[in-house]
């Protein structure tokens, strides 16, 4: 199975998958049952720290030390046997997490950069994974030291509505509802967690590139596929977001990837001017509605996704018919 690249990463023979959230359909709501934290635009890391070694690595066991060394070397500073789980950010001049910027990140750059921990699964050899949520984030926040670079990711308990509001005010991308009783599910994708969006975002696979025109350098637009029911399916075109380095550089990784013949199981749109390429990148694109043929509108590129292989990558659908507060979406 073919791994996207990481700056000096591996692929790790054991590592510890992460439970994930389910994306609703649901307004963001109010509950005494749940708490809410904010959505972060990054990279979903797992680190496990020891005596012996430090270990951190993505959702897939790819390994983050090279890409991101002060988070590393941070997190060699914490005592004790433990594995956490949260997500790498990078700020951008506005304060805000850019995905952008974390897919360019150099160890040099002026932007400042966090390992935003959420969760404890382990700690001095106990296993947490039984214990519900809120007594795990509690033994997380009294554990975890002061650091600028490993930080305890706080939550807002019951009052999800009035959270939302300030996480939308401020253009951040959503907010992760959890159930306070939650167990941790290693590997699971489980509505005890849920996804609300403020913003449509989907990861696609990259299957083919248009050509340049006017003063556009390298390509057009790229070609964008998911899959859905086994089968790789067309989801449009995205031709905005790109910097000329971010033109130059993807440009760069397709080229070796150029094939004669289209990847798709379904027919895209105005191919006629298409380069195919095999679907191994994946990027993240941001977008305002899926129509009803199936196709993004308005899809901005935000960058490659290096923590995520094509084969993963499917529509995703928010679930529906789920139920709060006795109260239908």
């Amino acid at each position: 199975m073919k791994y996207p690249r990481i700056e000096g990463g591996r692929k790790l023979t054991s590592f510890v998958s992460p439970m994930k959230a389910q994306l609703s359909d649901l307004l963001a709501f109010d509950n005494k049952d749940w708490l809410f934290e904010i959505k972060w635009d990054g990279y979903r890391a797992i680190a496990e720290i020891s005596n012996k070694e430090v270990k951190l690595y993505s959702r897939n066991g790819l390994t983050f030390d090279k890409a991101y060394p002060k988070v590393f070397e941070a997190l060699k500073a914490i005592k004790g046997d433990v594995v956490l789980d949260g997500e790498i950010v990078v700020y951008g001049e506005d304060g805000k997490p850019s995905f952008q910027k974390l897919q360019n990140y150099k160890n040099t750059d002026r932007y400042p950069i966090q390992y935003l921990v959420f969760d404890c699964l382990a700690l001095k050899g106990r296993d947490l994974t039984r214990l519900s949520l809120v007594e795990r984030k509690a033994i997380l926040k009294k554990f975890l030291p002061e650091s600028p670079v490993v930080m305890y990711c706080d939550h807002v308990e019951d009052y999800g509505k009035a959270f939302f509001a300030e996480v939308k005010k401020i253009g951040l991308e959503g907010i992760i509802a959890k159930k306070k009783l939650s167990t941790y599910q290693i590997g699971k994708r489980t509505s005890d967690w849920l996804k609300i969006k403020n913003v449509q975002g989907q990861e696609a696979i990259i299957v083919g590139y248009t050509e340049p025109k006017g003063s556009r350098s390298h390509f057009g637009s790229l070609v964008l596929a998911v899959k859905n029911k086994g089968k790789l399916v067309p989801i449009g075109n995205v031709g905005t977001g790109f910097t000329d380095r971010s033109l130059k550089e993807v440009y760069a990784k397709l080229k070796p990837l150029v094939r004669k013949t289209s990847p798709l199981d379904a027919p895209a749109k105005d191919a006629a001017d298409v380069t195919w390429v095999e679907p191994t990148l994946v990027c993240n694109i941001r977008f305002t509605e899926m129509t009803e043929d199936g196709s993004v509108r308005h899809p901005v590129f935000e960058g490659l996704r290096v923590d995520k292989m094509a084969a993963e990558v499917v529509l995703e659908k928010p679930k529906k018919g789920k139920t709060v507060k006795g109260r239908k979406s």
